[in-house]
């Protein structure tokens, strides 16, 4: 608890002597308030470091040989420093190509994302929609209920017949309902006056929306179109089960195949060639991590100052 210390003087007022309080001259702190300020900062500095340690763990650990992997149980910086795995990752022409894919699957899956939340979620925040309840409870059964991967599959690849196609990773997520009902939430909460101002003006629904929601819905915008961008960065089984050519895979999928096969391919080049060195298994699993996180992680610091606010006064308004 902090103390302020006020100076006092007296004056003469008609005959009388009064007390008159200057204003603070200093602030003491009791002994209790310092603790309890230190203990504070210690436990949210573990909390801190427990989350950063593996982060730091797997990054140093990458640049580690197969040797010290496989003979120390726990350390964080190598005694010994080998880009041996990150050579083995890149030596093939194709994690150039993924990047690429990647890159084009995540802009791509996250503006269809987008798209497909808020003007979905802005219908239906109106109250005044026909049908707005029945679709609602559509939505929320979405929510718990799902068909399943088999026939997901079917409807995909033989209704649609979106198999082999980058089609076929973007349109069956186009759209979270939980990530939806936020969003609602959060225009429910925007004043209805800014929008009847709009309409005096002459503007319809669309513009209403892109000049006037759009412009104030920037946090929710930037938090769940980094949670979508994440979503489709970090997957690579839909890749793996809808689509028919390498030259289109995403990062992921490569780097899965690279870690399932390295072993594989370890002990048929070592038959073959008595000269090959077999890659260090455990170093590639470090690097993989490495490489498949980094590129998503930069997005993270221009973006974070949105989470807490794009996300609780969603899910609080309304």
């Amino acid at each position: 608890m902090a103390i302020k210390k006020t100076k006092l003087e007296t004056m003469e007022l008609n005959g009388r002597t009064v007390k008159i309080h200057e204003g603070p001259v200093g602030v003491y702190r009791t002994a209790g308030s310092v603790v309890f300020d230190i203990f504070n900062y210690v436990f949210v500095g573990l909390i801190a470091l427990t989350t950063v340690l593996p982060i730091i763990y797997i990054i140093f650990n990458s640049f580690a040989t197969e040797f010290e992997l496989t003979t120390r149980s726990m350390f964080i910086i190598p005694h010994t420093w080998s880009v041996d795995a990150y050579t083995y990752i890149f030596s093939s022409n194709k994690i150039l190509r993924s990047f690429g894919n990647s890159i084009l699957i995540t802009v791509a899956g996250t503006a269809i994302n987008l798209f497909f939340t808020v003007t979905f979620a802005y219908a239906l925040s109106k109250k005044f929609l026909r049908g707005r309840n029945i679709i609602l409870n559509l939505v929320i059964i979405s929510m718990f209920f799902s068909a399943g991967m088999i026939p997901g599959y079917i409807v995909v690849a033989s209704w649609l017949r979106l198999r082999g196609t980058y089609w076929a990773l973007l349109l069956p997520g186009a759209i979270s309902a939980y990530n939806m009902m936020i969003v609602k939430n959060f225009f429910q909460g925007i004043p209805a006056e800014l929008e009847e101002s709009a309409n005096l003006d002459g503007c319809n629904d669309l513009q209403t929306l892109w000049k006037i929601v759009l412009p104030l819905s920037g946090p929710v915008l930037a938090t769940f179109g980094l949670f979508y961008a994440v979503g489709h960065w970090n997957s690579y089984f839909p890749a793996m089960i809808y689509l028919t050519d390498d030259k289109m895979y995403p990062l992921q999928l490569i780097l899965r195949n690279i870690i399932v096969t390295a072993e594989a391919a370890a002990g048929d080049m070592s038959l073959m060639d008595p000269n090959f060195v077999e890659p260090p298994k455990q170093s590639i699993k470090m690097a993989v991590i490495v490489v498949a996180t980094v590129p998503i992680m930069c997005v993270y610091p221009f973006l974070q100052k949105y989470f807490v606010k794009g996300v609780m006064v969603g899910a609080l308004k309304g």
